[in-house]
């Protein structure tokens, strides 16, 4: 074939196109694109900051859902103009506005911005931190966050650990070091490599009624069931019963089962309270049981020299959860796994040769894939961490907490002198359930509160969230906000009143 004929049969290459047709790839010929994009969506945040007075604004589901149907694929728009104005449609304005003070519904908080800075490098030069080639310094930016946040947890130079995409993740990672932990130092079995062994249906994980629901989907993730988990009582706050603990662990040997995991919580979803964390810490010494805390929602207080007694027990535990991107302060996600002894990671660690080879030298060349477990290409989130840290320091993020802290405890006596309010509990962190309770005997407060939330969130002006208690609807205030006030709180609660009285006007609502 002579050279002529051979150009006309191979294929047309990018400089041989209209340079138009890569115009929205991200390189060198398309800065200006790049940050024109960049400028117009920037103002559509703006924008968002500027028009929110109020957390949402209050559609319905079923309308927003008719909104899409009109969606085409098949025809781009014409530019970002055209572009941001549909997400503006679809999205921006009725989206959550977590930084107002009347949304303090769950633990979504406000977010920083050197993170946000952050997020523009994060996402533009999109390092994944699977291995040293695809990340360089992030892989040691990652690992310098997690040393940082094992001195503040008090743990040694031995711990590790890695980020994830969340406490949920987290969890499992700790139950799934628990249960390959318990296979290998005691049963002399592999699980990684021949499955769970017989003994895996006796397996039993110890967590609160007030753990965070992770923990039963990720016994069955792991193969042991739900049945696996076992539920202890709590005392009068809401925290794990140590007496009970013990007793439940007693109880399961006795009939034959294997304690492998305890799980405290530092910091529960619904009533912000810490489990006695010294205490277990000793019984799972006592039994030999690996000891996770899940402190996606405390982890703040290792920012505060004022309240970090509250996690005095954590520097024992085996694992730790930790959720930046809830009282950190950054966005979503940033979250950790730690391990005390960061030679438990071996217990996950798989090679292959395309990526990390068994024969690397992983001291010299290092990859964070040999921590994770069901993420290869993971984005690199520590970069928001380290950029708030750098320009903004522990002392100023603790204090964000202290503030927080103190406005619960004032929230809370304003809330229990109040005789048309009933509260359940005080907070170690920034939760309260409660709920409206007039004078009124003969009315269905479930029915009342229920009204009372739904109507608010529908009114677009105030978000709040709820749980049940022994089968009846409280109201649950998540602050999580360090620019919330009592202020903010009194208004609040006045038009939670304001509601509730809307309902009890409501024909049949009061029984005669």
């Amino acid at each position: 074939m002579n050279p002529q004929t051979l150009r006309n049969t191979l294929p047309v290459t990018a400089s041989d196109t209209d340079e138009s047709l890569f115009r929205d790839i991200f390189y060198e010929g398309t800065l200006e694109e790049y940050l024109t994009a960049l400028g117009a969506a920037g103002e559509r945040v703006a924008g968002f900051l500027r028009n929110n007075v109020h957390p949402f604004s209050g559609i319905r589901p079923a309308t927003l859902l008719a909104s899409f149907k009109e969606v085409d694929f098949d025809t781009p728009l014409p530019d970002y103009d055209a572009l941001l104005d549909e997400v503006q449609q679809l999205y921006i304005q009725h989206a959550t506005a977590f930084h107002l003070p009347q949304y303090i519904a769950h633990l979504n908080c406000p977010v920083l911005i050197p993170a946000l800075a952050a997020e523009v490098i994060i996402s533009a030069i999109n390092s994944s931190q699977d291995t040293y080639d695809q990340s360089a310094g992030g892989t040691f930016m990652e690992r310098r966050l997690i040393d940082w946040t094992g001195e503040q947890i008090g743990y040694s130079q031995q711990c590790d650990g890695v980020f994830t995409a969340g406490g949920s993740q987290s969890n499992l990672m700790g139950l799934l070091l628990a249960r390959d932990y318990y296979a290998v130092h005691h049963l002399h079995h592999n699980i990684k490599l021949y499955g769970c062994p017989p003994e895996a249906g006796r397996f039993r994980i110890f967590v609160s009624e007030k753990a965070h629901f992770s923990n039963h989907k990720n016994a069955g993730i792991l193969g042991l069931g739900e049945k696996s988990i076992v539920s202890i009582p709590t005392d009068t706050r809401f925290r794990m019963d140590a007496v009970q603990l013990e007793t439940a662990i007693r109880q399961e040997l006795a009939q034959g089962n294997i304690p492998i995991a305890i799980v405290a919580t530092a910091g529960t979803t619904d009533f912000g309270n810490i489990d006695p964390l010294q205490e277990i810490a000793r019984i799972a010494r006592e039994y030999s049981i690996w000891y996770h805390i899940d402190a996606a929602y405390g982890c703040g207080l290792l920012l505060t020299d004022k309240y970090r007694h509250l996690l005095h027990g954590a520097e024992q535990a085996d694992s730790i959860t930790i959720d930046y991107h809830k009282s950190f302060f950054q966005p979503i996600s940033s979250s950790a796994f730690i391990v005390k002894d960061k030679l438990h990671l071996n217990l996950i660690k798989h090679h292959a040769d395309y990526l990390n080879p068994p024969e690397q030298d992983y001291d010299a060349l290092p990859a964070q894939i040999n921590k994770s477990i069901i993420q290869s290409t993971r984005r690199f989130d520590a970069l928001k961490l380290w950029c708030t840290l750098r320009l903004m320091g522990r002392e100023k993020l603790g204090k964000y907490t202290e503030i927080i802290i103190e406005t619960t405890q004032q929230a809370a006596v304003l809330i229990a002198a109040d005789p048309e309010f009933d509260l359940l509990s005080d907070s170690d962190l920034g939760i309260l359930v409660f709920r409206y309770h007039p004078a009124q005997t003969a009315i269905d407060l479930c029915a009342l509160n229920q009204y009372i939330k739904q109507s608010l969130f529908f009114n677009g002006e105030i978000i709040v969230a709820s749980t049940k208690v022994k089968g009846a609807f409280y109201l649950k205030f998540t602050i999580l906000n360090p620019l919330t006030t009592l202020t903010h709180i009194r208004e609040i609660l006045a038009a939670i009143k304001v509601q509730g009285d809307n309902w009890l006007q409501q024909p049949g609502n009061i029984a005669v």
